[in-house]
């Protein structure tokens, strides 16, 4: 006989694939049913009607108890939660009732926030963010993405999503892409339709990402911003005071000059820098001789600048050459650092990904909830 206890077992196994965690955890399994000659019965509850990753679920349940020595066949029944189950998940996940909140302001939120921000379009900013951000998953880490660019936004492409987020009653489920979960307004408009915003709708729609959307513990999250210092800029100082910025910039001193700018705001709002990136630094031809497009020492300089104005070391985390894969990845929602991992530029860019992973996720700083008596 096939122990009920060791079907439960393997069904610990299967996470879900948008809440990242067991379905036994998440109180899926509604029912498990033995029956004789080795055929078990698994009764799974999805989160909402039409769940779109039902057929991953159920083709990752059927996986998991075939593989139980003595089972001859998985049958798998779905059905849907019920709202007192919907608020239980809530609350498992969100504590409290299943309160909205902004966990990533939270004094004992240990997660890295890094705003990638450029002072001018053009500069690469989205491929770095999720170069980055994918070469941390690969590494083990947990990682977010928020699309702040909400004028032109092009991360869900680059990574590849085509999938709405999941809704359940308020919050939202973000899709997850090479190990990253991914919000984005362009998972919200049909197709290439612009987005006519004024600046309170900005933030509103930066503040929704950040509340109604359940990211779970994250290691690192990464803000992809709009270029310049206008209301998002703004709005991430305040929503998330304690965010980092990557400033991205390209050799040329023209770019330079404009990237100190988006740097040098942190010096008004209080946030930190946490580098400067380069990218497009040089195009290595075939003979092996690098041909410097676009100039030379701009991230340098930027570096030298923003440590002078800021009062602050502002290293310069690393110089990533131009390639061709870099854009073919792009247009194939494959970001290099997994498409082509050999290249000199995934190389640099994991290089920038582990120097920002080493840094601990620690204490120092932050409120504890200690009192003395």
């Amino acid at each position: 006989m096939i122990a009920e206890q060791s079907v439960s077992a393997a069904l610990a196994s299967v996470i879900d694939p948008e809440l990242r965690r067991p379905i036994t955890e998440l109180g899926m399994v509604d029912a498990i049913t033995v029956e004789p000659g080795g055929v078990v019965q698994v009764r799974v509850l999805l989160t909402i009607q039409g769940c779109p990753l039902r057929e991953t679920i159920t083709a990752d349940v059927e996986r998991a108890v075939g593989a139980l020595d003595g089972v001859s066949a998985v049958q798998v029944q779905l059905g849907v939660m019920n709202q007192e189950q919907r608020d239980a998940l809530k609350e498992l996940l969100r504590g409290s009732a299943g309160q909205r909140s902004n966990p990533f302001n939270a004094e004992d939120s240990l997660t890295r926030v890094y705003a990638v921000a450029s002072g001018k379009g053009g500069v690469g900013k989205s491929s770095v963010t999720v170069n980055l951000a994918t070469a941390m998953a690969a590494e083990g880490l947990r990682v977010g993405i928020v699309d702040a660019d909400v004028y032109g936004f092009s991360v869900p492409a680059l990574m590849g999503i085509t999938q709405a987020p999941t809704r359940v009653d308020e919050m939202i489920l973000p899709p997850v892409a090479h190990g990253v979960k991914v919000i984005s307004i362009g998972m919200f408009v049909k197709t290439n339709q612009p987005v006519a915003w004024r600046g309170p709708m900005l933030h509103r729609a930066l503040e929704q990402f950040l509340t109604d959307v359940y990211f779970g513990d994250l290691d690192a999250l990464f803000l992809d911003l709009p270029p310049g210092t206008g209301d998002i800029a703004i709005s991430v100082a305040q929503l998330l005071p304690r965010s980092e910025l990557l400033v991205v910039t390209t050799p040329q001193s023209a770019a330079a000059d404009v990237a100190e700018r988006a740097g040098a705001m942190a010096a008004q709002t209080g946030q930190r820098v946490a580098g400067v990136v380069e990218n497009m630094s040089w195009l290595e031809l075939p003979d092996g001789e690098r041909l410097e497009l676009f100039g030379a020492g701009g991230g340098r300089t930027l570096a030298e600048r923003l440590t002078h104005t800021l009062g602050a070391s502002i290293p310069l985390l690393g110089s990533v050459p131009m390639d061709v894969a870099l854009r073919k990845g792009g247009d194939t929602g494959l970001p290099l650092v997994l498409s082509d991992s050999q290249s000199p530029a995934a190389e640099e860019l994991r290089s920038i990904a582990r120097s920002l992973a080493r840094r601990p996720r620690g204490l120092d700083g932050k409120k504890l909830p200690v009192s003395l008596r």
